[in-house]
């Protein structure tokens, strides 16, 4: 664990290439990102519609309410989906998001937890929505209805009761950083670290698992699965790159964080974008973000997305030091 402990001197943090709250906020988004393009990345629904404008895959969108008495209508605008995902359009850090895995015979919503929610729960969450009470800032909302992700079989054993996803920093359309987030019983089944669920440092070069982290502690295998952490590996790794690399063209925002998710069917997908995306990343990376984004802002303006990612995994491979869970530690430790 001695990685970690090395983390907790100030002077050994500048040396990682650690960035704080401060130089993200002002070097990098504060220049980068116009705060007129905001509202692109901030409304989940003008995201999707601007995606597919750029040929960008998607959940596919079932449909969405936005207004009190469309509320009303949702089963009818649910009729024939056996899962599905809602989401408050303004949201973040993943609240209010509700996912339905299944849907019996007698309409009963089924959670992936198992927890079953009738046709009057789910009409109040989505007033909930509406209402703003997930919203940034409290504003009033939109509901929004995806399709199901059926997530990549052979992740699987890596996550509990959730998707996982892919979150890739691009800076100037260059993906400096990635990370996997891996949903536990902690965390309710949702990829979210600050919840409980597990970041796995990515290798942008192969999209292999480097390192893992849960509660800012190393974590080896998966808390609830007990799959050992350092056989992960993204597949179609390439191509989830070239699509987060793309986002840059589609927004204008320098600094983003495109979450990417895996579609047995449809391969990688965008869930979403964050113009001000947070800093564990280089937590579960063993590594800060200085060194790599001061190398980007030397390159030369008008790189294609093929040629900026070629550029990433060439500068930025990395060894695994996610070998086995040690015999003195519990996994989680």
């Amino acid at each position: 664990m001695s990685w970690f402990k090395d983390w907790t001197w100030p002077s050994r943090l500048s040396d990682k290439g650690i960035i704080g709250m401060n130089r993200r906020n002002i070097r990098y988004i504060g220049r980068y990102n116009s705060r007129k393009l905001y509202p692109l990345v901030d409304d989940k629904l003008k995201t999707k519609l601007l995606a597919q404008r750029y040929d960008i895959t998607t959940p596919a969108l079932i449909g969405t309410v936005s207004t009190q008495f469309g509320v009303k209508h949702i089963g009818e605008m649910l009729t024939g989906h056996k899962g599905f995902v809602i989401k408050p359009a303004k949201g973040s850090g993943g609240k209010g998001i509700l996912v339905i895995e299944n849907v019996d015979d007698d309409n009963v919503f089924i959670k992936p937890s198992g927890a079953h929610l009738s046709l009057v729960d789910i009409e109040r969450h989505v007033s909930n929505i509406l209402s703003g009470l997930y919203s940034l800032g409290g504003s009033p909302d939109v509901a929004v209805i995806e399709t199901l992700i059926n997530f990549d079989e052979s992740l699987m054993a890596y996550t509990y009761e959730g998707v996982p996803d892919i979150r890739v920093i691009v800076f100037k359309g260059y993906p400096v950083m990635a990370m996997m987030r891996l949903s536990t019983a902690a965390s309710d089944g949702k990829a979210n670290l600050h919840q409980g669920a597990v970041g796995v440092g990515l290798n942008i070069a192969t999209g292999a698992a480097l390192r893992g982290v849960q509660f800012d502690r190393p974590c080896y295998s998966h808390p609830d699965t007990g799959h050992d952490l350092a056989s992960l590996v993204v597949p179609q790794w390439d191509t989830l790159l070239n699509l987060a690399a793309g986002c840059y063209e589609m927004t204008g925002l320098g600094y983003l964080g495109t979450d990417m998710v895996l579609d047995r069917v449809h391969g990688p997908m965008l869930l979403e974008l964050n113009a001000r995306p947070g800093l564990a990343i280089q937590m579960t990376n063993g590594e800060g973000l200085r060194r790599r984004l001061d190398l980007i802002e030397r390159q030369p303006d008008g790189v294609g997305a093929k040629e900026r990612v070629a550029f990433a995994q060439h500068h930025f491979a990395r060894q695994s030091e996610l070998v086995s869970t040690p015999d003195t530690e519990s996994a989680s430790a």
